[in-house]
């Protein structure tokens, strides 16, 4: 399996509240057909998570499972958790303390990516669940078949596809943004900008054949340490930062992240 330089994915629980209830889940979870690997995903995965962290659960199915028996699964969980010690325990640690978990059953289907419209996040799913994932204790057969057909990157020909397809998206809404300043509509303008920011990651994480993690969070070490571009993140850093937005500074933002995108396989 292909990681980014640098990237820590030895599981590590920051609190025993974080492994008990993990271990309540995973517990829950194996005793029920049709399940094939409990997966902890995000920074706990990663060995990067806090007292203060979420934790986060991905519960892998195997094929022929349906939506509405997954449905029923996660469901079931909701009842069963509510009342759980350790769970509960975990929950009340902290105001910030949450436990997320999703059924999922991995069939990842490129979506559509079209000017105007928002980013997909075709990569990023990849990234989080089957990448960047660390099964608690044994890996089913199933995710054991997805990292080989995902891992180290998909097919290049539709890499190629989506590459031209997010650039051209990234542009349309870079065009896009003075003809709003022009309007006085700056907070729309801004907004374009922050999804033109986030379709150029996507680009560049296309471009480099790596998998993400997010594209509004863990960006200066992606950047840095997974993409292995030291050099591209203070020139990224300043573009969503804007000192007046009722100004030219928007105009002059995207006129940076424009240069950022034609130079995109020098960076």
């Amino acid at each position: 399996m292909r990681q980014p330089s640098g990237m820590k994915l030895s599981l590590e629980f920051p609190t025993k509240l974080h492994r008990d209830a993990a271990e309540a889940a995973k517990e829950y979870f194996l005793d029920i057909p049709g399940v094939d690997t409990v997966l902890i995903v995000n920074s706990c995965a990663r060995g990067q998570a806090v007292a203060e962290s979420d934790l986060d659960i991905a519960i892998l199915v195997t094929p022929g499972i349906s939506h509405d028996e997954t449905t029923k699964m996660y469901s079931a969980w909701l009842s069963y958790a509510a009342n759980f010690p350790a769970i509960r325990e975990f929950r009340q640690s902290s105001p910030f303390a949450h436990l997320h978990l999703d059924v999922i059953d991995a069939k990842y289907v490129p979506g559509i990516i079209e000017e105007g419209e928002p980013i997909d996040y075709f990569e990023v799913e990849i990234g989080n669940q089957i990448c960047y994932s660390a099964p608690f204790d044994v890996a089913g057969p199933y995710f054991s078949e997805l990292q080989k057909r995902w891992l180290p990157y998909y097919d290049d020909d539709l890499r190629l596809k989506r590459l031209s397809a997010v650039q051209h998206a990234c542009q349309y809404d870079l065009d896009h943004i003075s003809f709003f300043t022009k309007r006085e509509l700056y907070f729309h303008a801004f907004n374009i900008l922050i999804e033109a920011f986030r379709k150029y990651l996507q680009a560049i994480f296309i471009a480099n054949k790596t998998y993400p993690i997010a594209y509004n969070k863990w960006i200066k070490e992606q950047v840095e340490k997974w993409l292995n571009k030291p050099a591209l993140y203070p020139k990224l850093s300043p573009i969503l930062s804007i000192s007046n937005i009722e100004s030219n500074e928007i105009n002059k933002k995207a006129a940076m992240l424009r240069e950022l995108l034609k130079n995109i396989n020098d960076e």
